[in-house]
């Protein structure tokens, strides 16, 4: 059977295919069937919202007020750290903070030395807190409910530490919006879904709670802050494990976010965002690499063996992996509020391909050392 080179190609197609339905059956599944265990009781903890802004005036202007505006019967707090901005970021906080108490504003003058990106900002804001629960976001997001922050803290019990949310883009006309939506989609999918597994290794900092002890204990960002990004998802890579992380997927507690509006601006954001990966623990780096890899070599196989060995074979194969796939992401978009992603799912599968192509040079480059 496999004594011509077709025939080892459609056996690669074979293995391909089966280590991408090993990761649907058993990890992306969780998220799509997850049902979240009721609670005996409910808890509201003192908390303390975490905001770093560096130039956004216009942003928090947008979005701020919709923190500082929160249903939320007990004691919280929001702290913005206004890192060095030059715009009128400052002022527009003055002004908010005569009409909210509970916003405190920490300012920064000088720029921290070999400590590049947001991880400065973030660490003062968070030594700033007066609550042990802390909430985290940027200044271009807004929480999609008035109920935000209840539901984050909700997720806390005994022997959770670290709390996953989702940080959605909002849902404009055009090709590079669905892409992005996409893409989100794709890492919220399988963030949440190893965290359900046992094996949580990320978090985005649109939308991630911890406990300020968890923070001091791990001495925040020291082992990474001469890299500039991982303020979010290396320190929950360094911080979790099996049973201090839950996840929420409630509505009500998703931030919402505008996705870049042109390429270029995306194309950055992703490398800068990818170049954190290749310091993921061991056992998190074998498998989200194999499942990239097996995803980038899916269809070049799938095509090579339709054409050259047997397309009624390749199109099984196809078939098989597709509808697994469609009701795996059928459930989970539903889960996600990204339901008008589905019918193109199957076309937003092929342009992985490309999208692997594109960001594969981030797992080698240096990162751009500013977090603006």
């Amino acid at each position: 059977m496999f004594s011509t080179w077709p025939a080892w190609v459609f056996a690669g197609l074979v293995i391909v295919t089966l280590i991408q339905l090993f990761y649907y059956l058993w990890f992306f599944q969780r998220l799509a069937f997850y049902v979240p265990k009721p609670k005996e009781s409910h808890r509201d903890n003192a908390v303390t919202v975490v905001v770093c802004a560096r130039d956004e005036a216009e942003n928090l202007s947008n979005h701020l007020p919709g923190i500082l505006v929160q249903q939320y019967p007990s004691t919280h707090e929001v702290i913005v750290v206004n890192d060095n901005s030059q715009d009128e970021t400052r002022y527009l906080l003055e002004g908010l903070h005569k009409q909210f108490r509970q916003l405190h504003v920490v300012e920064l003058k000088q720029e921290a030395k070999l400590i590049p990106g947001k991880k400065f900002p973030l660490s003062v804001g968070i030594k700033s807190a007066k609550h042990e629960v802390l909430l985290l976001t940027d200044a271009d997001c807004v929480p999609a409910s008035e109920h935000w922050i209840q539901k984050m803290q909700d997720a806390y019990s005994d022997g959770i530490e670290i709390v996953l949310g989702y940080g959605a883009y909002k849902k404009e006309k055009g090709v590079l919006n669905a892409l992005i939506r996409f893409d989100t989609f794709q890492t919220a999918l399988q963030y949440f879904s190893y965290a359900l597994a046992d094996l949580p290794y990320m978090g985005v900092g649109r939308n991630l709670s911890y406990k300020r002890d968890l923070f001091f204990r791990m001495k925040g960002f020291s082992s990474h802050n001469h890299i500039p990004g991982g303020d979010d998802d290396l320190f929950v890579n360094m911080a979790a494990n099996r049973t201090n992380t839950a996840i929420v997927i409630d509505p009500d507690s998703f931030t919402l976010s505008k996705a870049a509006g042109n390429w270029a601006t995306w194309i950055r954001q992703k490398y800068r965002h990818h170049s954190t990966g290749k310091y993921y623990k061991p056992i998190h780096r074998f498998l989200l690499g194999l499942y990239a890899f097996t995803h980038f070599l899916f269809y070049p196989l799938l095509v090579v063996s339709a054409v050259f060995y047997d397309w009624r074979w390749a199109l099984g194969a196809f078939l098989m992996r597709s509808l697994v796939q469609a009701i795996v992401f059928r459930k989970s978009m539903k889960k996600l509020q990204e339901e008008s992603l589905w019918p193109w799912y199957w076309l937003l599968d092929i342009w992985m391909f490309l999208f692997y192509l594109i960001f594969m040079p981030a797992l080698w480059r240096k990162p751009k050392a500013s977090w603006k």
